[in-house]
């Protein structure tokens, strides 16, 4: 098998969870079953050892980085806010990788596609800030998981996302408006400098974002194309922009992974 007809290696980071005084390095089963089949890539968890896992060895080895959604958030330390029990639950473990892998990914011009705290993720790490609980803003919608013990209502449609003219997301899906769900409390407050706002929720919530003129693929969205991905014309569109960027990544650069995997 040729480098070129190999499916592309996806790094998707994990998260840590604390089980019974046991550190478990974990991932949705939606976000790698996405790779694999609404990108046809190949999924590769990282786990969260900051400190021992190299971001720029990571990035060099990679075809693609997905960022994933996660029951916690990103830090207020890590976009100069003092800690604070509205920002609860945190994973510093993950903030500590995925943070400077992102800057070697975009480094690189490793094609990014981040989901939900991934989205928030890419902000920080770019300068941006956070809303901890959208929610309490005052003229804002409630962004929060619907309370139903059925997935499909959880991540059922909720709210209209308006699509920025002219931007990457309408060059990918072709419209305007898309209907998404919604499952989260935090949310974007300022966007980092450089990035563009793809799309808005009617009450000014950010929604998707880009990074006009980076050296490879990268977007951002708050909500959850994963689930149930290849049922999803949308989601479908999104894994597969970024696959194809993915895929030409994988055969324009050399370096290590090729080295590897055609035997060297």
């Amino acid at each position: 098998m040729t480098r070129a007809s190999q499916p592309p290696l996806i790094v998707l980071p994990a998260c840590r969870l604390d089980k019974e005084g046991q550190p478990f390095h974990t991932i949705g089963d939606k976000y790698v079953r996405a790779v694999a089949e609404a990108a046809g890539c190949l999924p590769m968890m990282l786990p969260s050892l900051a400190g021992l896992v190299d971001p720029l060895e990571v990035v060099r080895r990679a075809d693609g980085l997905v960022l994933t959604g996660s029951p916690s958030n990103v830090h207020p330390a890590r976009y100069g806010l003092a800690e604070h029990e509205k920002a609860q639950p945190f994973d510093p473990w993950r903030d500590s990788v995925t943070l400077p892998l992102i800057e070697a990914a975009l480094a690189e011009g490793l094609p990014l596609f981040a989901i939900c705290r991934g989205m928030q993720e890419l902000n920080v790490a770019l300068g941006g800030t956070l809303h901890a609980r959208v929610h309490e803003l005052e003229g804002r919608a409630d962004h929060r998981r619907p309370q139903s013990d059925l997935l499909d209502v959880q991540y059922g449609p909720r709210h209209t996302a308006f699509v920025t003219e002219g931007g990457l997301l309408e060059e990918i899906l072709g419209q305007r408006r898309i209907e998404v769900n919604s499952l989260h409390w935090q949310g974007v407050d300022r966007p980092a400098p450089g990035l563009r706002v793809e799309a808005c929720a009617a009450d000014g919530t950010v929604e998707a974002v880009s990074l006009p003129g980076a050296r490879g693929f990268v977007l951002g969205v708050q909500w959850h194309p994963e689930y149930k991905a290849m049922e999803n014309p949308v989601s479908l569109k999104l894994f597969e922009a970024f696959a194809k960027a993915a895929r030409l990544h994988a055969q324009t650069r050399p370096g290590v992974a090729g080295a590897l995997r055609e035997g060297a």
